[in-house]
């Protein structure tokens, strides 16, 4: 099975170290990582590489059986907007997705204590916070199966 890696892995400082892992992990569970490190992406401008990563991004979506995305918070609360993106796009096309978290505290908790906010049910905007007692969103929370990238192996292989 073609396993598209999503996440914020891509910006870690040993991205294609990571990138060796998760494949290795893929590979030991009998299934094939696509990373999108693993796309050749040039331009000659930095729109123009952006359109590129974003286009063979989407053709290695398309091209997976199953999406495992990375949905732990990433410069906030919130997992990557790019990853997010990617999880529904691939439910869109009605790709299995399944997705992992280093961080399953329930999502109004982990808002408060990221933001600071005490036990407030709103934001410091005033806008309240999603309080479903869910991981996170309720619109993705369901793919959320464990902590980390192997759970989710381990998880497919027992559906």
């Amino acid at each position: 099975m073609k396993i598209y890696i999503a996440g914020p892995d891509v910006f870690l400082p040993n991205a294609f170290e990571q990138a060796r892992e998760i494949k290795q992990l893929c590979e030991n569970y009998g299934h094939m990582g696509l990373f999108p490190l693993d796309n050749e992406v040039s331009g000659n401008h930095p729109h123009q590489v952006a359109q590129r990563i974003r286009e063979s991004n989407i053709d290695m979506i398309r091209e997976c059986d199953i999406v495992i995305a990375n949905l732990s918070p990433f410069r906030g609360p919130e997992p990557d907007s790019g990853t997010v993106w990617e999880v529904g796009f691939a439910q869109g096309l009605g790709k299995r997705v399944l997705a992992y978290s280093s961080d399953m505290r329930i999502l109004k908790e982990k808002t408060q204590a990221i933001l600071g906010l005490g036990d407030s049910p709103c934001d410091k905007d005033g806008m309240e916070i999603e309080d479903f007692f869910l991981t996170h969103n309720l619109m993705y929370a369901s793919c959320v199966v464990g902590k980390t990238f192997e759970d989710c192996l381990k998880y497919l292989n027992i559906k």
